[in-house]
């Protein structure tokens, strides 16, 4: 069954918002090596998830829950045919795998990803 598996921050001041988390919940934040601004956050050891952290590209940016799925095609076409909408098509995350940014039946974005 499809879980849960990542979270993503978004911020307008990524640095500021980094700080902010390590200093309140002790979570330990480092930049990611890839091409773009963007910040691995780990949370630690035991039950939960870690995530991720990005500056805000749109106003109405907020947190996001990245879904782990065996197949990001077969799970688009079930997305759709439930009335929900894909808001970015498939891309892949060369090492990682297969994302696509997608909205539910009531507006909320999330991401589905595909490990390789």
């Amino acid at each position: 069954m499809p879980r849960v598996i990542r979270f993503e921050i978004n911020a307008d001041q990524p640095e500021r918002a980094l700080k902010f988390y390590s200093e309140v919940f002790g979570w330990k934040i480092q930049k990611w090596e890839g091409p773009m601004d963007y910040w691995l956050v780990y949370t630690g050891e035991g039950p939960g998830i870690d995530g991720g952290l990005a500056k805000r590209e749109k106003p109405s940016a907020t947190t996001i829950n990245t879904v782990g799925v065996p197949s990001v095609d077969e799970c688009l076409a079930k997305i759709e045919k439930s009335g929900g909408k894909v808001v970015m098509p498939k891309v892949a995350l060369p090492g990682i795998g297969w994302f696509a940014r997608c909205q539910d039946t009531e507006g909320n974005l999330f991401v589905i990803m595909q490990e390789e």
